[in-house]
């Protein structure tokens, strides 16, 4: 090999190295389009019932309405606002309160999630919830000198090894506000094997559950922040605003696992809500003046890991784990709240997987 021939394999080989080096500080999605949806355990199946944007239950009045607020300012929560947008924040959960009416923000919120590369797989406003497909976040495959040189020739090529999906909820609050919650879910594409010295070539991948990332929630709150008006600078300064302690503990009541929460009953039931977005639970039916959400859940263990994302394209998938049906319960006394995990009956329920899911719904909204 001449010097010119190993020059050239060096250039191309330092090229490659860069490949591990990525640019965490964009955001820059791709829909995967009308391939498949990844609809891992939990099954995805939508409200049956029609809640439109839930309105809070129960007569309000000025008097109870003014007793509410002073009960609530007692609460840690930060809050900054400009003009008819505020954000609010708890922990690591994030929302905004517009105050606009639900369905006059309904398609700018749907043109927003198109605008940044998403295509909806969910669109229901009467139910006041909209989900995205899922989608690849491009900018985190770094722009090395063979990308740049062979341009979109190779771009289909490059994979991230992740996906996204983003659910934005909307709900009326007892003031006319209207309240959005975007909550994140991801998979991330690992490699399996058969057995000890399987080749590269037979190696299989599968989609299995990653964290939800509660700063891309924040960053696509912001992006939402300044297509509802608010300048770019502000979006930045609110979503900065500091975050109070985490206020959310496991406990046993009566027995029972709890988690515990240092808020009122209404600041508890949004919190809640949004932890079940982000975590693996179906909301079939919610009654707020019973405090309940009912569920469907399968917990995300490695035995639930999905199919390779492209041998499900082609070759379809197995049957998952069942869902089962569960009742979350959201008890308050005061400035107090304990979330209960009840059977289908109403019933306490105190098995393991009882257990799980009060860790899951603790861990999320610290």
């Amino acid at each position: 090999m001449n010097l010119t021939s190993k020059a050239a394999l060096i250039g191309i080989t330092l090229a490659l190295g860069a490949c591990g080096s990525l640019e965490t500080d964009k955001v820059d999605y791709r829909s995967t389009g009308k391939a498949p949806s990844l609809d891992i355990p939990p099954d995805l199946t939508q409200l049956s019932k029609d809640t439109r944007y839930t309105v809070v239950d129960g007569a309000i009045s000025a008097s109870g309405y003014q007793a509410n607020q002073v009960a609530n300012s007692k609460v840690p929560v930060a809050t900054l606002s400009v003009g008819d947008v505020r954000i609010e924040r708890a922990g690591n959960q994030r929302w905004l309160v517009v105050n606009r009416p639900a369905d006059k923000l309904w398609e700018p919120v749907k043109d927003f999630w198109q605008e940044n590369g998403f295509l909806l797989a969910m669109d229901q406003s009467n139910l006041g919830i909209m989900e995205t497909d899922w989608a690849e976040n491009r900018a985190k495959i770094p722009q090395d000198a063979i990308r740049a040189a062979l341009g979109k020739l190779l771009d289909s090529l490059y994979s991230t090894g992740e996906r996204d999906k983003f659910r934005t909820r909307l709900e009326r609050d007892a003031n006319g506000n209207t309240e959005i919650f975007i909550s994140h879910r991801g998979m991330v594409e690992v490699y399996t094997s058969s057995g000890a010295g399987t080749t590269a070539g037979d190696k299989q991948t599968m989609w299995q559950p990653r964290a939800a990332d509660p700063e891309l929630e924040a960053e696509f709150l912001r992006r939402l922040m300044v297509k509802l008006g608010v300048s770019q600078e502000q979006s930045k300064a609110l979503v900065a605003n500091s975050a109070p302690k985490p206020t959310a503990a496991v406990t046993t009541v009566n027995g029972q696992p709890a988690v515990k929460l240092e808020e009122g009953f209404d600041r508890a039931w949004r919190r809640v809500g949004l932890a079940l977005d982000r975590t693996g639970f179906t909301v079939e039916d919610r009654d707020r003046k019973q405090g309940i959400y009912f569920v469907r859940y399968v917990s995300t263990t490695s035995e639930n890991s999905e199919p390779g994302f492209f041998s499900k394209l082609f070759s379809g998938s197995g049957k998952g784990a069942e869902p089962t049906k569960y009742q979350i319960a959201v008890r308050s006394i005061g400035e107090q709240s304990n979330v209960l995990v009840l059977d289908t009956n109403g019933q306490p329920e105190t098995s393991p997987i009882a257990q799980r899911i009060v860790k899951v719904l603790a861990d999320d909204i610290k």
